[in-house]
């Protein structure tokens, strides 16, 4: 602006002196230009200088273009001295131009960022409650939790929250018809009920027993009470302790196992069992009031104990499963109870590895200076400035590894036998006389260069086995070659003896044909012989087949396996020549003694090396594999009718009168179950032919089932692919997608018991009538449920379980309970998007 002002200013300058120049001389006032204004009065002649530009030779133009330059920045003067320009704030400084700009970037990311997911809404509702508890820790305690953070009508919508998102409920849809404010103040008052928010469940055979369940007023409670102890005790837990907690899960539990440990000597699992009576449920409480002091939280969880809803039970089914039996505050107080454990795990570690003598076994990168300083201080040697060097170099004797997911417990120790032993009498008897809890006294230790079986822990094999060097891998590759293209040769040959055979069958009913017409002539003695046999009126195919069953009896055909050998054996073979035969019996012959020859050969050298290196420590040649029960996931799928007892896969029958998409969502479950819990097994790639063999074709003969087509014709129609059961080629690239939808979700503080929950059957009970209309049973569901359900699950085996995907150990009263369902419910439930404790099994009871 400042070219403009000064131009302006010339201006100025300039029009003044236009304005006040004196007349030229001459001129009179009379003019003669003022006689062609007749008009202009008196004002004008005063003004009449104005004009005098014009007068003059060339004045025209020049004045125009002063006028037009004047008139321009008139228009730019005005423009600056608007309103708007004047009411213009001081300039800002960088800081806060920096701090601006900030704020815009958030406000286009805040419109452009996605919706919250389910468990990033759960995240929040829980960091919500998180605060207010951590508003009244004073003094080393928690105080007044129960009056003042969950008693609260914030607290406990919160809550409900958490329970609509378990149950995968949509927060804006329509919410159930509970008064928070009435809530809050009957738990201040103490005047809340915790048997008259119960209903009993009630097994129909003897033996089910009965299961208490919570309503859903209580179900909201014991979530807000679950994130208070959360808050309190997870900073507290051990590193030894797994499961249920943000980032130490069950896969954490594993990788600590394969990476962390090494190569022990001697390892075992603890299997603990017990149902909590009143002495635990006394030592739980006098825990919980280490660090709260609130004794309206210890009479209400007292109540809910004496109601029988706490529902925890140690060792008696695989955990995480999301049964209603689990309860939901039954991780958090197991966790709690068995933290005094943990604490006693480092003490014994301390002890044995602080104080134990040196020895041989163990690699130098176990060593440690810190414990040898302190072992030689307790036990008072006067020597160790002049030993301080020998024993830096000398390797450490006993090494104590734990690792407990939920009540499983898996120990490695480094060390003699004698050592071993007396680390594991130490814990079975603090199990026992301080944590009153029962142990199975078939407990053994597992020497781990000795036995290559394993050990059961989290649903998985833990196995050791020795790697196999560069030469074992060739002579294994090449023997595996050898044997692969003998058996093509088999397969080969014996389909070509099956082909002559079923030509032979061919022929012989022709000829049977023929015979039979007697202008043709063909007919032979033998042949007429055998005509007599023939009864009347009997047709030829019938007196063929009558024919082969004679055949078959007398040479004993039921010895066979199948019909290929026995027409191979009988038929085939017996008519090719003999140097053919002699030819492909010393091929086969000499594969499998090369075969056998080599196994012999690598066992020895394998004994050779196990017998030098049986003083030396073997750590570099014994690695730890993680390994999925397939064997029983085999029994699983054939106690589910996917399979038959052969192994085949065949159709499910109780989903054949389900729509489509839940049909396929079962089975689609399945597979996404194995992906979340054996995904970084090492035996994967088994299963996952396991996943396509049984899975996938099952789930196509049951659409070919329910529509009566052929197994192509429906495997074009439906997409399985899309729905997450892919065919072995394609299996990397349909699931890696879901591979990184799961690691969303991959905390197991917020996903317990539903990433794993157990998979089950519902089969159609009643179609819904008008005079009697169910919501979803699901909590906090209010969709209209077109069906009615029976709950179907073929899994009840107790401790010892694994974790397949299966329901296992659900309690005897839930079998074949009715239960309504919305359909967007059931296909989470087949998914396992939600579990069995978001169902509210006490709506019929009602």
């Amino acid at each position: 602006m400042s070219f403009l002002a000064s131009g302006r200013g010339r201006l100025l300058r300039v029009l003044p002196a236009r304005r006040h120049r004196p007349p030229p001389r001459g001129a009179s006032p009379s003019h003669p230009s003022s006689s062609r204004f007749p008009s202009v009065g008196k004002s004008a002649a005063n003004d009449g200088v104005l004009l005098l530009p014009f007068l003059e030779p060339g004045g025209y133009a020049a004045c125009f273009r002063r006028c037009k330059a004047h008139f321009l920045l008139d228009g730019v003067e005005d423009a600056a001295e608007s309103p708007a320009e004047l009411e213009r704030p001081p300039p800002v400084s960088l800081a806060k131009s920096l701090a601006s700009l900030a704020e815009e970037s958030a406000v286009v990311t805040q419109k452009q960022r996605k919706p919250l997911s389910r468990m990033e809404q759960k995240r929040l509702a829980e960091l919500r409650i998180k605060k207010r508890v951590k508003g009244q820790y004073l003094n080393g305690k928690f105080h007044d939790v129960m009056a003042n953070v969950v008693a609260t009508t914030d607290t406990l919508e919160d809550a409900y929250e958490i329970v609509r998102l378990n149950s995968n409920v949509d927060l804006a849809s329509a919410r159930d018809d509970v008064c928070f404010a009435a809530l809050a103040e009957q738990l201040r008052a103490g005047e809340f009920d915790v048997r008259v928010n119960v209903y009993s469940v009630v097994s129909k055979s003897r033996e089910g027993g009965r299961l208490v369940l919570p309503r859903l007023n209580l179900r909201v409670i014991q979530e807000a009470v679950r994130v208070v102890l959360e808050v309190v005790y997870r900073p507290h837990f051990s590193k030894i302790s797994h499961g249920c907690r943000s980032g130490r899960g069950h896969q954490s539990a594993l990788r600590f196992i394969s990476n962390e440990i090494g190569v022990p000597d001697w390892c075992f699992t603890i299997p603990m069992y017990k149902e909590v009576d009143v002495n635990v449920f006394s030592k739980i409480i006098c825990l919980i009031q280490e660090k709260i002091d609130d004794y309206q939280l210890v009479t209400f969880m007292q109540n809910m104990f004496d109601a029988e809803v706490i529902n925890l039970i140690f060792g008696g089914f695989p955990k995480g499963h999301g049964l209603p039996q689990e309860g939901v505050l039954a991780p958090i107080l197991m966790n709690i109870y068995l933290g005094s454990f943990d604490c006693e795990v480092f003490r014994i570690c301390m002890r044995h590895e602080g104080l134990g003598s040196e020895a041989e076994g163990v690699s130098n990168n176990q060593e440690s200076n810190l414990r040898h300083w302190f072992r030689s201080q307790i036990s008072g040697m006067k020597d160790r400035e002049e030993n301080s060097d020998a024993q830096t170099d000398r390797p450490l004797k006993t090494k104590l590894y734990a690792c407990r997911y939920m009540d499983e417990v898996f120990v490695a120790i480094v060390g003699s036998r004698d050592t071993a032993e007396d680390i594991k009498s130490e814990m079975v008897a603090y199990l026992r006389n301080i944590l009153s809890l029962e142990v199975d006294d078939r407990l053994y230790l597992m020497p781990v260069r000795r036995n290559s079986l394993g050990l059961q822990f989290a649903g998985t094999m833990v196995r050791f086995t020795r790697k196999e060097n560069d030469a074992l891998k060739a002579v294994h590759k090449l023997k595996e070659k050898v044997r692969l293209f003998a058996s093509q040769k088999q397969e080969i040959w014996d389909a070509m003896n099956l082909r002559l055979g079923k030509k032979w069958l061919a022929y012989g009913l022709r000829r049977v044909k023929e015979s039979e017409i007697k202008s043709l002539g063909l007919s032979t003695p033998l042949m007429d012989h055998i005509v007599q046999f023939r009864k009347e009126g009997m047709k030829t195919d019938h007196w063929f087949k009558t024919l082969l069953k004679v055949w078959m009896q007398d040479i004993n055909a039921k010895s066979e396996a199948d019909e290929s050998m026995l027409l191979s054996k009988y038929i085939a073979e017996p008519a090719l020549p003999q140097d053919l035969k002699d030819a492909f019996n010393n091929f086969q012959k000499q594969a499998k003694d090369y075969i056998s020859s080599e196994t012999a050969a690598t066992e020895a050298l394998l004994s050779n090396l196990k017998d030098k290196e049986l003083a030396i420590t073997c750590t570099a040649d014994v690695v730890i594999k993680i390994h999925a029960p397939l064997r029983y996931i085999q029994k699983c799928l054939n106690r589910y009718g996917l399979i038959n007892l052969e192994g085949f896969p065949k159709h499910v029958s109780t989903l054949v009168l389900q729509d489509d998409e839940l049909i396929i969502s079962w089975f689609a479950g399945i597979i996404q179950r194995w992906m979340r819990w054996f995904s970084e097994v090492d035996n994967f790639k088994e299963l996952k032919l396991m996943l396509v063999e049984c899975v996938r074709k099952s789930c196509i003969r049951t659409l070919s089932a329910k529509y009566r087509m052929y197994e192509k014709i429906t495997e074009k129609r439906f997409e399985l692919d899309d729905y997450g059961i892919p065919m072995v080629e394609d299996f990397e690239a349909i699931m890696a997608p879901l591979e990184s939808n799961s690691l969303v979700c991959a905390d197991e503080a917020l996903m317990y018991g539903i990433s794993s929950s157990g998979l089950f059957v519902l089969t159609l009970s009643r179609v819904r009538v008008p005079s009697q209309q169910f919501n979803c049973f699901v909590m906090g569901c209010q969709s209209a449920s077109p069906s009615m359900y029976v709950l179907h699950v073929k899994e009840r085996q107790r401790f010892p379980g694994w974790r397949t995907g299966f329901s296992s150990s659900i309690h005897g009263s839930l079998d074949g309970r009715r239960v309504g369902l919305c359909t967007q419910h059931v296909k989470d439930l087949y998914l396992g998007n939600i579990s069995l404790q978001s169902v509210d099994f006490g709506v019929l009871i009602r």
